[in-house]
């Protein structure tokens, strides 16, 4: 017999399956009206070489479905609270807004693919640093024991602080821009800390799972340094880029279940 606290919700495949729903329709729409301006060449970096249709890489942008998929996945489990270990489900809401965060990632990543617009390279930008400030967030609340309202400032906080580090310009050798080297600061901070709380305990989380999406993130880059530097056929299907794209969507998943994996372990008698 289930439980009040353990009983299955759809209220958080649903909010994910409305927001692919809502931000899909939103590019469709955008890429067809031209309402994220003119082509300027964001993204022309990553290979592929822009078609003459109304998706300028669709390569690169298709391949951000596997974002929608990822979130869509991480909604499907948020639903069971009995899945989402021992401290995920004291924070009402979490795992659904990492669920949206997910699926915005897609939508928002091709904006700038299919269009090459600078409003769409600030889609990109921005919904990149949703997830690390997210991911950043989540470890700090875990590590200083705040309340869900303190995640919720620490987050806006940091996206505000990534898109101001971003209005400083490109030209950052190897990642090219600064809003990179924000996201991927926020990505190195979570990792330090998922590993001193696993370490600290008495919550402990299975520390392969973070091992899995950290490796995954660290191939995806490589390959998203060879995209640009080597490993490039402009007129191919297959991108270095999408690849990326993909193994970041992995690695997003992976993130999660390592969050749903925290159990709190009894103190020793």
């Amino acid at each position: 017999m289930s439980t009040a606290g353990s009983r299955r919700s759809a209220r958080p495949l649903l909010a994910a399956a409305a927001t692919a729903l809502v931000s899909t329709v939103l590019l469709a729409l955008a890429v067809r009206h031209g309402w994220l301006g003119p082509d300027v060449g964001r993204g022309d970096e990553f290979c592929e070489a822009a078609r003459d249709g109304r998706v300028r890489q669709p390569a690169n942008a298709a391949s951000n479905a596997g974002f929608v998929l990822a979130g869509l996945l991480i909604a499907a489990r948020a639903g069971h609270p009995d899945r989402l270990g021992d401290v995920l489900p004291r924070h009402r809401g979490l795992a659904t807004a990492m669920a949206c965060l997910v699926v915005l990632l897609g939508p928002a990543s091709a904006a700038m693919h299919a269009t090459q617009s600078a409003a769409g390279g600030w889609l990109d930008l921005t919904s990149m640093y949703l997830v690390a400030a997210f991911a950043a967030s989540y470890a700090l609340l875990r590590w200083r024991q705040w309340p869900t309202t303190a995640f919720w400032a620490t987050f806006a906080s940091l996206v505000v602080a990534c898109e101001l580090i971003g209005l400083l310009g490109d030209g950052v050798p190897v990642v090219r821009h600064p809003g990179n080297v924000a996201f991927a600061l926020l990505l190195v901070l979570a990792v330090v800390l998922e590993v001193r709380l696993w370490s600290r305990g008495p919550a402990r989380t299975r520390l392969r799972l973070g091992a899995l999406a950290l490796a995954t993130m660290l191939v995806a880059f490589g390959i998203w340094n060879l995209g640009q530097h080597g490993w490039c056929d402009p007129g191919s299907w297959v991108q270095g880029h999408a690849v990326w794209h993909l193994l970041g969507a992995v690695a997003a998943y992976l993130l999660f279940r390592l969050y749903a994996s925290e159990r709190v372990t009894p103190p020793r008698r």
